[in-house]
């Protein structure tokens, strides 16, 4: 079985050789190490081969008894031994394919959760493009080198994104949409036809974000509709006195982030299911 242990060792020459006899004295097998220095302290990160009836708390008695503190051990598979450059290489182009995925991508590759599960999670805030932001959490606390790193995860996202710029509307007959905006409910008109249109309802309770229901024609769809939409659907529901619009697609739809970045918001992005949900707040998102 493999386990992946996460634990302080003091900051000395030979602790990580005192760790290392005791595994070997054990049966225990070293397989992957991964180092997180921070200041005067040091987390390191094993991923350990041990004899298939260990549990967790075998491991964490045999770290600790080797000068280890803050000790967590989860079971993993082989992927956890994969290069770890290369992972986050992985994560990238999955994310740029499908960007509405970002939070379950982060979540994997930071052995984290997308949803809170415990009252002593770590959470960890990824924000792309100044807009979007994206929370991860989990028990054993995010080290600095992992801030840093998720830090240049969503930066490099947000530039790729910013940089994929919608192609100019293709539709014959048809020049630039117009937008009307009756209540609750935006449409774009093209050419006499429907482009896209965009709704949004008062929350169940007071305290409920307001659902907004947007739709967009293929033919019109990465042009540029979709981000109007919602900007206009966010005016209208803030002027019927909403504080928040909650934006809800498919976890394989690749419109949403970057719909969000265009339109200037702040959104925080969770995926749940098969689907993503983005909580806009409508007080200090840009015009």
């Amino acid at each position: 079985m493999l386990w992946r242990v996460r634990a302080g060792l003091p900051d000395r020459p030979g602790a990580l050789a005192d760790l290392a006899a005791a595994c070997g004295r054990a049966g225990v097998n070293i397989q992957a190490v991964q180092v997180f220095p921070d200041g005067d302290s040091v987390t390191d990160e094993f991923v350990l081969q041990v004899p298939q009836d260990w549990r967790g708390e075998q491991l964490r008695q045999l770290v600790d008894s080797a000068g280890g503190t803050t000790v967590s051990a989860i079971p993993v598979t082989t992927a956890a031994l994969e290069d770890q450059p290369t992972r986050y290489v992985q994560a990238v182009r999955a994310i740029i394919a499908q960007p509405a995925t970002f939070p379950d991508v982060a979540a994997h590759l930071f052995d984290a959760d997308v949803t809170p599960s415990g009252e002593d999670e770590d959470v960890l805030e990824m924000t792309v493009g100044g807009s979007a932001t994206i929370q991860i959490r989990r028990n054993p606390p995010f080290t600095a080198t992992e801030r840093a790193r998720a830090t240049a995860l969503a930066e490099l996202v947000g530039e790729v994104l910013d940089a994929q710029a919608p192609p100019a509307p293709h539709v014959p007959g048809a020049g630039d949409p117009s937008y009307a905006t009756t209540a609750g409910t935006v449409t774009a008109l093209a050419g006499g036809k429907v482009a896209g249109r965009a709704e949004v309802a008062p929350g169940e309770t007071a305290d409920e974000p307001w659902p907004v229901d947007l739709w967009v024609d293929p033919a019109w769809q990465r042009r540029g509709v979709g981000t109007r939409l919602l900007a206009d659907v966010a005016r209208a529901a803030r002027a019927q006195g909403a504080d928040e619009i909650v934006l809800t697609a498919p976890s394989d739809s690749q419109a949403v982030l970057p719909m969000v970045l265009a339109a200037g918001m702040r959104g925080r992005i969770r995926m749940a299911g098969d689907s993503v949900t983005v909580r806009i707040a409508l007080n200090d998102f840009r015009r």
